[in-house]
């Protein structure tokens, strides 16, 4: 695996497959598609920046990279793509092979452009849109998360504010004299022109006859801009006092009835504004959200308490009434956002769903952030917020603007992206007939991205003439090529280019030589988004079935047996832990939607699909650390025999940190020991896996929920349910002293492994 992860740290690529299969029946046969999962903006310590505009071809747009055949005496360069011949531009003259440029040094795979003269001028801009159907307490919360909030906003970022319930209140901020506010009935529909002619934007300039307004270019004056954003350093003290004498919505509430809250309402009237101020700038909105949508297009239920509020059946058997128009709606305000080249970021905080699962398409179609969390005084909502603006070692390294470019060798066709971006319709030759997620196109918008937001693009291989071609030398590398054109922190704008280069293979050694390039975890991490996409998008899809059929399908191909023989069976180390993943898999949160809420199940399922191979496999299979005094930190099985009265567990399971104290430890903690000078060793034992927990606390995002439980307490059910059922109530082999067995009839991995085997030799 730790090649893999070298590759990862020079490109920012994993693949399952490292080498590809030469013809498309053979690619079917490998069960798992042909992909790539890419972090754009991974921080590579070894990637050159360079000061200039890079080098393309001039037929498919490709940038010059070190895969390209160079002829130094004729100053030409040949695309590796399409085998056009460039030539160099003057500036080039002096090169030779000795002189070269940085982006033709071999081990400069990954290059990043920056040109001086390509700079946006719009600051970073912030549109807070704020719940106030929210109970007293909650409000203090939210109060004081956001005023930390506007302290922590660079001083040069416009910020704007927005609170809504019945009604919609935008706050006019430049108005420092008295609180000044425009109010929108919540049930009503808002245009983009009546928003501008309500709200006076041309009081002073008269409204241009022709054209579309955008902008202090074109017909907003920008003191009307400056009326809603303002720079952070101006409008501090307004905002500040504003947020202080923030009320709860005063609208009454009749006993038997939910809140009229109009969040739709409140983003749309959001974008809009966006839209007309600063097109094209590096904009979020910023939505607190407390509670369920009743009013507007995009209501999730009724007002009436007695009608609850669409659960996974609901949706199943099509009873959710308000579901589709929600969903149509929030598809048009994406459209919206990613035209505007705006972020919608989502902050939830309640006990109740939000509807996230109907907004999940404008969030992720813009790359915007999804917090969920119980409350606003939950530090998973307050220490997340506190990440988005932080700046030094843990900073998110916030990116807006971004265009996702690929190009390849002609072998090769793109079926599509799932992932945090939204499709562009260039079509053209690259593209595939079959679609996976975001397809038809070979362009992507990234409006918001960052660090570590990552994409999973899947691949066609198109039908090669013959097997034997394959045995040339020279045609059986194929190339890759992601382009990343985005707006940097600083306001500059800059490209990353990342070129790969593989090889197909083909013949009798085939299947060697596929294991021998097999990434196991990008392979799981691949399998998971396939399986969260196929169960949003198709009818009557049974993941458990899917992932079984092809996980046997897989085993027969790449195992190791004899025909009928179960006991003879064996996997590869390079696939060894494979199986364990889809068991994994099949019980995770994202396949099984039992105990889960929709809102839950897409809160998932969207941080799933933005995150790189590394925590996508923590979110399918945690990892699992004891401590005792017998041995330092050491990673366990996830299984219930891991659990041991004298023991402690670290559980990381992505969303959730768990600390569990085995019985024994707990009683020796309730009695005091580490605070005797004499059990010093007990005491570092204790605090060992918090600061474990707190390192990774710290640098993930969102922020987890940290759980501290005890053997038999209530709250050790969040690490139970992760485990393998390998000792359960009506297993016959009683656990050792000091264990635990598992209340579930849930298989375990053993039998699993043993149907496994014996569906595979058949």
């Amino acid at each position: 695996m730790s090649e893999f992860i070298e590759l990862e740290g020079q490109d920012g690529v994993r693949m399952p497959w490292n080498v590809l299969p030469g013809t498309k029946q053979e690619s079917t046969s490998c069960v798992i598609p042909p992909s790539a999962i890419y972090t754009p903006l991974k921080p590579l310590p070894t990637m050159p920046l360079l000061p200039y505009s890079p080098l393309r071809c001039r037929t498919c747009r490709s940038v010059l990279n070190p895969f390209s055949i160079v002829d130094f005496a004729a100053k030409i360069w040949i695309c590796p793509f399409c085998f056009q011949r460039n030539h160099f531009p003057p500036h080039y003259a002096s090169i030779s092979e000795d002189n070269l440029p940085a982006e033709l040094f071999p081990n400069y795979t990954t290059v990043e452009y920056e040109s001086a003269s390509d700079r946006s001028t719009v600051p970073p801009v912030f549109l807070f849109v704020v719940d106030t159907c929210i109970v007293e307490e909650e409000m203090a919360f939210l109060k004081s998360a956001l005023s930390q909030a506007v302290d922590l906003l660079p001083d040069n970022s416009l910020v704007g504010l927005i609170t809504f319930g019945t009604f919609v209140h935008v706050h006019e901020l430049g108005f420092g004299q008295i609180p000044k506010t425009y109010v929108f009935k919540g049930s009503k529909d808002v245009s983009k022109d009546q928003l501008l002619e309500q709200m006076g934007f041309f009081s002073k300039k008269p409204r241009p006859i022709t054209g579309v307004i955008a902008g202090a270019r074109d017909g907003l004056s920008p003191e009307s801009i400056s009326r809603f954003l303002l720079p952070a350093a101006e409008c501090e003290f307004v905002l500040n006092s504003v947020l202080e004498e923030l009320q709860k919505d005063p609208w009454a509430v009749p006993a038997d009835q939910r809140a009229t809250r109009c969040t739709s309402t409140a983003l749309s009237i959001a974008a809009s504004l966006l839209g007309a101020c600063v097109p094209g700038s590096g904009a979020r909105i910023m939505a607190f959200i407390g509670g369920p949508s009743t009013e507007g297009q995009g209501a999730i239920v009724s007002k009436n308490l007695s009608e609850p509020i669409r659960s996974h059946k609901d949706l199943d058997k099509d009873a959710a009434p308000f579901y589709h128009k929600a969903v149509k709606f929030y598809e048009g305000l994406s459209k919206q956002l990613v035209n505007q080249g705006h972020v919608l970021d989502l902050f939830a905080g309640a006990l109740d769903q939000v509807g996230i699962a109907e907004l999940k398409i404008a969030v992720e179609r813009c790359g915007g952030f999804v917090v969920l969390a119980e409350s606003f005084g939950h530090s998973v909502f307050k220490d997340s917020l506190k990440r988005v603006f932080q700046s030094g070692d843990n900073d998110l390294g916030l990116s807006s603007n971004g265009i996702f470019e690929v190009n390849c060798s002609k072998d090769l066709k793109v079926q599509g992206v799932i992932g945090p971006c939204a499709s562009l319709d260039k079509r053209g030759p690259l593209c595939s007939e079959t679609v996976v997620g975001q397809g038809n196109t070979s362009a992507w918008k990234m409006c918001g991205l960052d660090k570590a937001t990552t994409l999973c693009l899947f691949l066609d291989i198109v039908k090669r003439d013959s097997p034997d071609a394959i045995g040339q030398a020279t045609s059986n590398q194929f190339y890759l090529q992601f382009l990343t054109y985005y707006q940097h922190g600083n306001g500059q704008m800059r490209l990353r280019a990342t070129t790969l280069s593989r090889r197909w293979v083909s013949g009798p050694g085939i299947v060697q030589d596929l294991i021998a390039g097999f990434d196991q975890e990008a392979a799981a991490a691949v399998m998971a988004r396939l399986v969260s996409f196929k169960m949003e998008t198709e009818a009557e899809f049974d993941p458990i079935r899917w992932l079984d059929r092809s996980l046997i399908r897989l085993c027969s191909r790449f195992g190791d047996y004899q025909k009928e023989t179960p006991s003879s069976f064996s996997l590869s180390p390079r696939f060894s832990i494979f199986p364990q993943f889809i068991f994994n898999l099949r019980r995770s949160q994202f396949v099984q939607v039992f105990n889960n809420s929709p809102d839950e199940t897409a809160y998932f399922r969207m941080i799933l699909n933005r995150e790189n191979v590394a925590n996508s496999v923590v979110m399918i299979q945690p990892s699992l650390i004891s401590y005792s005094f017998h041995s330092g930190p050491q990673a366990v099985l996830l299984d219930v025999a891991a659990i041991a009265a004298d023991r402690i567990l670290l559980l990381d399971s992505y969303f959730t940190i768990v600390v569990f104290h085995g019985a024994t430890i707990a009683q020796w903690r309730n009695a005091g020991y580490q605070n005797q000078p004499e059990h010093q060793v007990f005491a570092q034992l204790l605090r060992a896996p918090w600061d474990d927990a707190d390192a990774i606390i710290k640098e993930r995002f969102p922020v987890p929920r940290f759980v501290n439980c005890d053997q038999h307490g209530s709250q050790a059910r969040f690490l139970l349910a992760k485990l393998n059922p390998s000792a359960t109530y009506n297993s016959a082999a009683r656990p050792l002293p000091g264990g635990d067995v598992l209340f579930t009839d849930d298989v375990s991995f053993e039998v699993f492994l043993d149907h496994l085997q014996r569906l595979a030799v058949q």
